[in-house]
């Protein structure tokens, strides 16, 4: 006879689900970047790719310095262009870079901030039974009121407690930990200032003249150069207007300047006119934005009178040429001189510039091509004439500082004489045309700024300071103590009294913390001394030696 098997059969298993492998690559991909050492690659990565800019010129800083790189390297400067070397900080590769680096630090952040928080929120472990085998140990007489004077103790020197029987827990140096986050947070923030400014900033730079006909408004079309974020459009600029009253400057005798102040009526964007003055460490503020004040010179006034009777005067900055003096080089040019009054015609043949070279204050003798102090005690100015065909209607772009060459070298333009002229002396040239100087008028440099992240980038700033400073100087430890009674038999000193016996443990390296364990269990251990004489600094750690102690 079969024995039959009437047992239930097994359920049968569950299908195992399969990984999914794209799951799986993301996760891998995500633990990566958000990493220690991608993120210290990244930052490398980055120092790299800001070494272009630092090295090229940049169009939106000085596109003129572009345009001279192209034509010394017109085989090497268009397949720059192409990886935008020219753009460092606003191409895609940089772009990356930054927001790789910004996802990275936001990976690493959030758990840590996570586990940070849950520690802080936690209590200290429990005691050892072994608390010998601790790097610091001692054996000392109980205080009166056992654990809770211990605990006492502890929380004067702002270490967190806690109290389970006998035995007693403390733990003391988040500092550090906390500083640390700190520091990568504000780095974060730093990013996202940065970021904000140059999504949202704009920036330009103007010479103005001081007089009423030489107000400068807030237009793209009126900064020699400018720079407006990708967000920003012409239209977004504040409509404020400065025009520059009087300028003062003072100089040492070496030479060197001591003080300057710009005085300047501004006209608000909302109709209101007011008085205003700033200077090289004092800005002006108007409409968020920031005017800033970088140099100045002065503007020789020069009067041209043509054969015809008709006069024109030009009051256009000479630039400095960066010596101590303030000795200044620039172009008087006048396009619409020599039209006959009678016929209206003009013959542009005829148009006069005059390349000079001022001196604020000229040497006694020749040779007058440097001047010899910044302020205008013998002010002279020498001038080269030029008469032809300047090209100034033709539409060619060109400097307004020089004369171009070009013209000369093509000999449609030639040189009609030289001569040095002192304030209010008259110069007539060949063929029978004066120039007069009349003087000079000064000029500002200025530098109108807007960042937006500007505050984030300032509080970003110092948080991170502080941060770091945390992150360097802290230093976690532990320590923990349990009461016990003494054996009577052992011939201790105390006697059958209770003793305490006491453990430390620094989490980090901390090369004072044996003068710290060993001051507080001296002041827990009823030695009969204060703090003060027994060198203890309440907040933990000795006087002295609060260096290696403080958090």
């Amino acid at each position: 006879m079969t024995a039959v098997d009437d047992r239930p059969a097994p359920p049968a298993e569950a299908p195992r689900r399969r990984p999914n492998p794209l799951l799986g690559l993301l996760r891998n991909s995500w633990r990566q970047l958000t990493s220690m050492r991608t993120a210290l690659v990244l930052l490398f990565l980055l120092a790299v790719a800001a070494i272009p800019g630092s090295v090229l010129p940049q169009r939106g800083v000085n596109p003129e310095d572009v345009r001279d790189y192209f034509v010394a390297h017109p085989e090497l400067a268009p397949v720059l262009d192409r990886i935008g070397a020219f753009e460092a900080f606003g191409s895609v590769w940089f772009s990356a870079i930054y927001l790789l680096l910004f996802t990275s630090l936001i990976g690493c952040i959030a758990p840590r901030l996570r586990d940070h928080v849950r520690a802080l929120r936690s209590k200290p472990p429990a005691a050892p039974k072994r608390l010998d085998r601790l790097p610091q140990h001692a054996v000392l007489a109980a205080p009166r009121d056992g654990a809770a004077a211990i605990a006492e103790t502890l929380r004067r020197r702002r270490w967190r407690v806690v109290v389970r029987g006998d035995e007693v827990s403390a733990e003391k140096g988040y500092l550090k930990e906390t500083g640390n986050l700190l520091f990568h947070s504000s780095l974060v923030f730093v990013l996202v200032g940065v970021a904000l400014g140059s999504w949202y900033g704009w920036s330009g730079n103007k010479l103005l003249v001081a007089g009423e006909e030489n107000a400068f408004c807030n237009t793209r079309q009126q900064y020699a150069e400018s720079k407006l974020g990708p967000r920003v459009g012409s239209a977004d600029l504040p409509g404020f207007c400065i025009r520059l009253d009087d300028f003062e400057a003072r100089f040492l005798e070496s030479g060197q300047p001591e003080f300057f102040d710009a005085e300047v009526t501004v006209d608000e964007a909302d109709g209101g006119r007011r008085q205003a003055n700033f200077s090289v460490n004092s800005p002006l503020r108007l409409d968020g934005a920031n005017v800033y004040l970088l140099g100045h010179g002065y503007a020789p006034v020069i009067r041209y009178t043509d054969r015809f009777g008709k006069s024109q005067t030009s009051n256009f900055p000479f630039l400095t040429t960066g010596d101590v003096g303030l000795t200044s080089e620039g172009l008087a040019a006048f396009p619409d001189i020599n039209v006959d009054p009678a016929t209206g015609e003009r013959d542009a043949n005829l148009q006069m510039a005059f390349s000079g070279l001022y001196l604020p204050t000229a040497p006694a003798a020749a040779p007058f091509a440097r001047s010899e102090y910044p302020a205008e005690r013998n002010p002279a100015l020498n001038l080269v004439a030029y008469r032809g065909n300047l090209g100034l209607d033709a539409g060619i772009p060109g400097s307004v500082y020089e004369l171009d060459q070009r013209q000369v070298r093509a000999g449609k333009v030639r040189e009609v004489g030289t001569k040095l002229l002192r304030k209010g002396e008259t110069w007539k040239l060949d063929d029978g045309t004066t120039v007069e100087f009349l003087g000079t008028e000064p000029y500002i440099t200025l530098s109108v700024r807007y960042d937006p992240g500007s505050t984030l980038l300032l509080v970003s700033s110092a948080v991170l300071l502080v941060g770091l400073m945390g992150s360097l100087f802290g230093r976690r430890r532990r320590v923990f103590f349990r009461v016990l009674p003494a054996d009577p038999t052992s011939g201790s000193p105390t006697g059958g009294s209770s003793l305490v016996e006491a453990g430390g443990l620094p989490r980090t390296d901390h090369p004072g913390f044996a003068d710290e364990f060993a001051q507080l269990v001296a002041a827990i251990g009823g030695d009969g001394r204060s703090d003060e004489e027994a060198g203890v600094d309440p907040d933990g750690g000795d006087r002295a030696g609060a260096r290696e102690g403080a958090e």
